[in-house]
């Protein structure tokens, strides 16, 4: 009985040998296998060259395109680095044509010689002011008579005139300015529009044509 027992544990060891010596030339082919596919994948030195031209090129574009942007905003800042203040100096323009108009409907000061002579130095003031935002590349917005441009132009109000085309700017409530191909500030505007009781005639005119 001992003797059975000892040849079914010798047969079984043998078996197990003989499984493990044949699972190990299969392990090794998968290894080959693996090493000849991760040796295909490995690029060649003509494709590695092309690859790092490529990275090159990209870093290169790259460094291009900062630079670019940086000599924007360089020159951005040079042109209009006194956007702000220009745009605060712009009060003192505003304020003198205030006093001037208040001067000038003052019923006491009226065709006196003080009078005008303050209205000649306001006028002599004002337009070194102006002089001074022109050598600036600060210009004024021509806005009478012209055709409202939301671009350059704030309407305010609406005027019946039938003598202008409708949009047509009429008042100039506040002057704008522009620096360089920039807008500083609109211009504050009153534009022309036709008359009710014309409005209502051209209506009336049209639906009895369309009865007709």
């Amino acid at each position: 009985m001992e003797k059975e027992q000892k040849e079914n544990i010798k047969d079984e060891n043998l078996a197990k040998e003989e499984n493990n010596q044949s699972t190990k030339p299969q392990d090794q082919t998968d290894d080959h296998n693996k090493k000849e596919e991760e040796d295909k994948k490995e690029l060649t030195p003509e494709e590695k060259i092309l690859e790092l031209e490529d990275k090159l090129a990209r870093a290169f574009a790259e460094m291009e395109n900062q630079r670019r942007r940086f000599e924007k905003e360089k020159e951005d800042a040079f042109e209009y680095g006194g956007f702000s203040f220009a745009k605060e100096a712009l009060s003192l323009i505003d304020n003198f044509e205030r006093s001037k108009s208040i001067l000038e409907s003052d019923e006491k000061l009226k065709d006196s010689e003080a009078l005008k002579k303050t209205l000649e130095h306001f006028d002599i003031i004002h337009k070194d002011l102006i002089s001074i935002f022109n050598k600036n590349d600060i210009k004024q917005i021509d806005s009478l008579n012209k055709k409202l441009d939301p671009n350059f132009h704030q309407a305010m109000m609406e005027i019946e005139d039938d003598t202008k085309e409708p949009g047509t700017i009429i008042q100039e409530i506040q002057k704008g300015f522009t620096i360089k191909d920039r807008l500083l500030r609109p211009s504050l505007v009153g534009v022309a529009k036709k008359t009710q009781e014309k409005t209502a005639k051209t209506e009336e005119t049209k639906e009895n044509s369309k009865t007709k």
